[in-house]
């Protein structure tokens, strides 16, 4: 090491402490300033420790220095599958090596919330090597939400894309850098779960059934429409639509023992929700909301429920900001079976939620001071939680679970 990199190196440390010295030690300030003197000095995130009322959590990093990335997959072989939102997917290794982008992923419009969205394999992977991508696609002066199927190639920790196909195109297209939703879910009858936001500027569309803005969708992998999907017979209606009357959707999960789709929603000031998607309802976007808009005036009608549109499950208010969404079933920590877990991107928090059937019991919020924005969650082949964090050098971590003393 250079006396030159020695004295920046010190310059440097002395920043840092200086940060310490006006901000609480873990205010997102202090915490920011932290992690980006990590990065540039190349450091490793450290091991946290967090508690619970079910015992002390354990959050450690696998993997960091990922742009905004959004969703995460693994393959049968452990490695993961994860999408960067300016259009990158790459391969990361269980030990944390991450790989070159991968080659074929389609064009995507990253203005705002837009880009590279959900990455999810088929279900018969192993097999068919498919997977799916849900993306904001460009569309000369206008924008929507699309999804495509691919074949993966891996070559060591790399590989690309062959045999792209969009397979669904959001209508209409509009000029927009917001609310593109998107998750994407495989039923157990493999048919395919695709949310979709109502764009921001167009949410009076979203109980049209001529409009795709502001649904959830059901789609066979191919794009096709089931047979028994709700408006398939429904004169002007889409027949991709499942439900309708949401807004901004970007958390969803297959509940492990029922098969119920269970989604996340963004609300304005307030009135985020959890929903369990029927066919064919309407859940209450933009009439009834337990909410207000941004700048304070009433949404819709002014009221929080209202007859033939479904309540939610559970709402925040204020706002969590809600994204990645995942239950938990493995062996490995029996403390956390059945629990859903939702990330939060507001307030950088995980919420963990205790459900009795379809009702939610009780919330508990995790990593209180982790100040980061969890954009995915998923449960590992190793029986721990796995969280994105939604930062421009955003970082995969492990979460592990101590038995209560």
């Amino acid at each position: 090491m250079t006396a030159r990199t020695k004295s920046l190196l010190l310059v440097m440390l002395l920043s840092f402490f200086s940060y310490l010295l006006l901000y609480p030690p873990f205010s997102p300030v202090a915490t920011a300033s932290a992690a980006s003197l990590r990065s540039v000095l190349g450091l490793p995130m450290p091991v946290r420790q967090f508690p619970s009322s079910l015992g002390t959590i354990t959050v450690e990093p696998v993997a960091q220095g990922l742009e905004n990335p959004w969703s995460l997959a693994f393959l049968p072989d452990g490695r993961m599958l994860v999408s960067e939102r300016p259009g990158r997917l790459r391969i990361v290794s269980s030990s944390g090596a991450v790989g070159a982008p991968l080659q074929g992923v389609p064009a995507v419009h990253h203005e705002g919330q837009g880009g590279l969205l959900d990455v999810v394999l088929a279900p018969d992977f192993a097999a068919s090597r498919e997977i799916f991508l849900s993306y904001a696609e460009p569309r000369g002066s206008r924008n929507g939400t699309a999804v495509a199927s691919a074949r993966l190639i891996l070559k060591g920790n790399g590989g690309a894309l062959e045999s792209v196909q969009r397979i669904f195109q959001q209508e209409p297209a509009i000029q927009s850098n917001h609310h593109f939703g998107s998750r994407l879910v495989f039923a157990r009858d493999g048919s395919l779960f695709v949310t979709l936001g109502d764009r921001g500027s167009q949410r009076q569309q979203a109980p049209l059934l001529d409009s795709h803005l502001g649904k959830v969708l059901r789609i066979h992998r191919d794009g096709s429409v089931p047979a028994d999907n709700p408006y398939l017979k429904t004169a002007g209606a889409r027949p991709e639509i499942w439900s309708i009357g949401h807004r901004n959707l970007q958390g969803a999960a297959l509940h492990p023992a029922t098969g119920q789709l269970w989604t996340s929603e963004h609300g304005p000031q307030g009135g985020d929700e959890l929903n369990t998607p029927k066919p064919g309802l309407n859940y209450g976007w933009p009439e009834v909301c337990h909410c207000v808009n941004y700048d304070g005036s009433p949404v819709g009608s002014g009221q929080r429920e209202a007859p033939g549109l479904e309540a939610a499950q559970w709402h925040w208010t204020p706002s969590i900001a809600p994204s990645g969404l995942a239950f938990y079933n493995a062996d490995r920590f029996p403390a956390w079976r059945g629990k859903l877990f939702a990330g939060s991107l507001k307030f950088g928090v995980l919420a963990m939620l205790t459900l009795d059937g379809e009702k939610v019991l009780a919330e508990e919020r995790l990593l209180e001071g982790l100040n980061q924005r969890i954009r995915d969650v998923r449960q590992g082949p190793d029986g721990a939680l796995y969280l994105l964090t939604d930062e421009s050098e955003g970082a995969i971590l492990r979460m592990t679970l101590a038995p209560a003393k």
